[in-house]
């Protein structure tokens, strides 16, 4: 079991991960390039503005070096792909990366890819790179398979380092929104080699604005199949960025250790996958210990899953905290594995899910091909393993249309195998109305002070259960943000608290930051009261 200290251990780690990915840059001891595509010259030495290149070919045909800075004219267009050559290293106790950036007051440099490359920024066995205030398109006059914004690739490369993309506005990528056809979407990354495998240390995506780009916003791939092919990421933080207009999956780290996903939005998901693909918000594939917190996901529209989070296929000790989903069409959250796959891959094991607030969610109006209207709050599907879901607050208003479902848990058994040792303490399951619960064959479920208003027919067994209205602060209404919520809150006199359990590895603060009473009983739901310290 987890020590009443994991939260501290979690908040603290990205200053143990920014020591490695923002180490101090170099000293004004690199070369400075500028690039101006209305003004400048290919013939120029591009050292000053008033010397400045014109191209981007000239850009990638110079291989650069450690403590070099690329700078391209505010409220220049380039058309074509910046593919540049050339590593920065660490030196010195230090970082000394290439830096990419603009230069002048104005619109961020952008470059069309025109759906004639594969992105529009293509960073190919190369690291130590920064990249920042770029506008990337790939609008092609057809959807293309393949087709990124940015695309970080590492192939028989081994270990590559210190990978930054910042404060990038990606738009307009017109991939195909197919998931067999693979590797679309605004932000992609790729570690691949038959040779020698390849993995990132010290990826950044940060304050990137992702829009209108199909297939899926910011993805990985890599080396995953445990036993077999195992090299995973490590160092990879994703955080500060607005996904917008995307019609499938969010946010996914793929074959990483430790990645971490905070402060990330993804809004306003567009109706645009075929029948029967599947998508959700933010989600690990393949991962260990990986951590998703402070986000927002809502809108989500995918024909199959559509829910806000999701803890997938082969990943272990993955931890879901402090998120904000709501009026997602599939639901709050998926728990899966399928059981079909080799013992040794296919894991879902240990997965914590804890002080996240669902409001609306699972609101789905066209039939899936195989279940109806399916889109419960949760859905746990196959070999999926010591799932500990505790301190969330489910949040279900009146449903006026009849075929929009009404279940709260759907036990499932994804190639055949079912769920076991679920365990669900100081949740708050509040509904208006009516919800169900189906628990097909799985296995050593356990529910402990759970609050329970509403209908709940077909409920699981609680033998601490308050079945009284929580009293929260406010009017249950919600919106953008996550300060939209405090009327979520408990309200003095609330039978939720001080009602729960104690738990041991509670994470230390609740989802407004208020910090737990050590080894006492915890309020049921999101919000801990009475403790007047935050953290």
């Amino acid at each position: 079991m987890q020590k009443r200290t994991m939260l501290y251990t979690v908040l603290l780690a990205p200053a143990a991960i920014l020591a490695v990915l923002h180490q101090p840059g170099a000293p004004a001891a690199g070369r400075t390039f500028h690039i101006d595509g209305m003004a400048g010259n290919d013939a120029n030495d591009g050292r000053s503005p008033q010397k400045a290149w014109k191209t981007l070919d000239k850009v990638n045909g110079t291989a650069f070096e450690a403590g070099d800075r690329i700078l391209f004219k505010a409220g220049t267009r380039y058309q074509g792909q910046l593919k540049p050559r050339g590593s920065g290293r660490f030196a010195n106790g230090r970082a000394l990366p290439i830096v990419v950036d603009q230069y002048g007051a104005g619109n961020k440099p952008r470059i069309d890819a025109e759906g004639k490359f594969e992105a529009a920024l293509h960073l190919y066995n190369v690291e130590y790179w920064e990249v920042n205030n770029l506008e990337l398109t790939n609008l092609g006059a057809e959807p293309g398979v393949k087709r990124k914004g940015a695309f970080v690739q590492l192939e028989d490369y081994g270990s590559g380092s210190h990978i930054h993309l910042k404060n990038l506005y990606i738009h307009d990528v017109n991939g195909t929104a197919r998931k067999a056809d693979g590797a679309s979407g605004g932000i992609r990354w790729q570690t691949q080699g038959k040779a020698k495998n390849s993995r990132l240390n010290g990826l950044l995506i940060e304050n990137c604005h992702i829009r209108r780009c199909e297939r899926d916003g910011i993805m990985g791939a890599g080396h995953w199949q445990r036993g077999v092919d195992w090299y995973p990421s490590l160092n990879v933080v994703i955080r500060k960025n607005l996904i917008e207009e995307v019609p499938g999956d969010g946010i996914v780290p793929v074959a990483c250790d430790g990645p971490l996903v905070e402060h990330n939005v993804m809004r306003k998901c567009t109706r645009l996958l075929p029948e029967g693909d599947a998508a959700a918000g933010m989600w690990p594939w393949a991962c260990d210990n990986a951590v998703f917190q402070f986000n927002e996901v809502s809108d989500h529209k995918a024909p199959w899953d559509a829910q806000g989070f999701d803890s997938d296929y082969d990943c272990r000790g993955t931890i879901i905290q402090y998120n904000y989903s709501h009026d997602n069409e599939g639901g709050f959250l998926l728990v899966c594995n399928d059981g079909g796959a080799p013992a040794n891959i296919g894991v879902n094991d240990s997965t914590i899910v804890r002080y996240n607030i669902s409001v609306n969610d699972g609101l789905r109006t066209q039939k899936t091909q195989s279940k109806g209207y399916f889109s419960p709050a949760f859905h746990i599907s196959g070999p999926v393993k010591s799932t500990k879901i505790y301190n969330n607050i489910v949040y279900v208003p009146k449903k006026l249309d009849p075929n929009i479902d009404r279940t709260m848990i759907y036990m499932d058994n994804w190639g055949g195998p079912w769920p076991e040792d679920t365990w669900f303490a100081n949740n708050v399951f509040y509904v208006d109305g009516e919800t169900r619960y189906v628990w097909g064959g799985s296995k050593n479920h356990r529910f402990e002070h759970n609050v329970f208003f509403g209908t709940h027919t077909d409920g699981p067994d609680d033998p601490w259960a308050v079945r009284k209205d929580p009293l929260f602060v406010g009017p249950a209404t919600w919106g953008p943000g996550l300060d939209s919520l405090k009327g979520f809150m408990l309200r003095p006199g609330s039978p939720a608290i001080r009602a729960g359990l104690p738990v041991s590895f509670d994470g230390g603060r609740d989802f407004w930051g208020n910090r737990l009473p050590m080894g006492l009983p915890l309020s049921i739901g999101a919000s801990e009261f009475g403790t007047g310290a935050k953290d």
